[in-house]
């Protein structure tokens, strides 16, 4: 498995943070920045990741920024990608087991190193049900298409 990484200013400590944890459990990672903690717009480190993902070069993508909600949102504007915020290990879980998000975005300011610890561990050990929730991800993907005529 391959992921995009890219986090804020705000983010940046975690995300550097984080990769060993991605290391861990054997998970290839490209940073796609940024590379200190001087400020940034966070909506070009979402595109950078959500572009990743949604052109399939890599299997899904991590963002963190402060609360982790700017770079969803940002990342949400890339067709095909579905940016989850998690801020527990449950909530990570659902995001891909119902929703089949494929960007999972957390709060450096308001999780704590350990419980991003444990959602990351989560996201990457859960996997899209499919069954009635493949029907809903496909209203997604509609509304998607419907929204680029």
């Amino acid at each position: 498995m391959k992921i995009a990484l890219a986090a804020d200013h705000a983010g940046y400590e975690e995300k550097e943070h984080l990769k060993s944890t991605l290391q861990d459990l054997g998970i290839e990672y490209e940073d796609f920045g940024t590379v200190s903690t001087e400020s940034v717009d966070y909506p070009d480190y979402a595109k950078k990741v959500g572009d990743a993902v949604a052109s399939g070069e890599v299997d899904s993508g991590l963002l963190v920024c402060g609360s982790g909600t700017g770079m969803a949102i940002a990342a949400n504007k890339v067709p095909g990608v579905r940016a989850a915020v998690a801020w527990n290990e449950e909530i990570a879980r659902l995001a891909r087991e119902h929703n089949n998000a494929n960007v999972l975005s957390l709060a450096a300011r308001y999780t704590s190193p350990e419980e991003n610890e444990k959602i990351v561990k989560a996201w990457f050990g859960a996997h899209f049900d499919g069954g009635r929730h493949q029907r809903r991800v496909d209203k997604i993907a509609e509304i998607e298409a419907e929204e680029k005529r």
